[in-house]
């Protein structure tokens, strides 16, 4: 069975990183071989197949077009998964937050009155004004090393004359 983007049902696996770091986050300090990090990539894209189908299944015998977060929870329970229902909603709980928080922080911006068009203009005016003040920075040690390599030069060519100076004094001696 095809998929509407041309890939079928087998290609559709989790992110392989991502698995990885759930892994080390559980397990620290265990080595796991490669073969059993793919087995357990494909058993998470099977349970994520079947729990969806089954609240496929469960959201068109409600009529609905949308499969929501309690249809998931039927699905788990159905499927005997049910001593799962109070971490999944827990973790409904914390996506929910999260997800407020966002708005919470887009609506702030919105609410500046400020169109964001005027926000990236101010930001590239406050990012040329930083390479100014770096570039003038970077001119600045430039200049002081420069000098600082004439006033070298200077005192050397200085040693010098006072060195040959004293070399003629003392020719003129004998």
């Amino acid at each position: 069975m095809a998929s509407a983007s041309g890939n079928s049902d087998d290609d559709l696996t989790i992110p392989r990183a991502a698995i990885n770091k759930i892994i080390k986050q559980i397990l620290p300090n265990v080595r796991v071989a490669n073969d059993a990090r793919e087995m357990v990539v494909n058993c998470c894209t099977e349970f994520i197949h079947l729990v969806s189908s089954e609240a496929n299944e469960i959201c068109n015998r409600s009529d609905k077009k949308t499969i929501s977060p309690e249809h998931i929870m039927q699905a788990l329970v159905s499927l005997g998964f049910g001593s799962y229902i109070t971490e999944v909603k827990e973790v409904l709980r914390e996506c929910k937050t999260v997800a407020l928080e966002r708005r919470k922080a887009n609506a702030r911006l919105e609410n500046l009155g400020i169109p964001e068009e005027e926000l990236l203009r101010q930001q590239q005016e406050l990012f040329a004004k930083a390479r100014q003040q770096q570039a003038e920075l970077a001119q600045q040690e430039w200049l002081q090393m420069q000098q600082a390599a004439q006033q070298a030069q200077l005192a050397a060519t200085t040693a010098n004359k006072a060195g040959s100076s004293q070399d003629e004094e003392e020719e003129e001696d004998t």
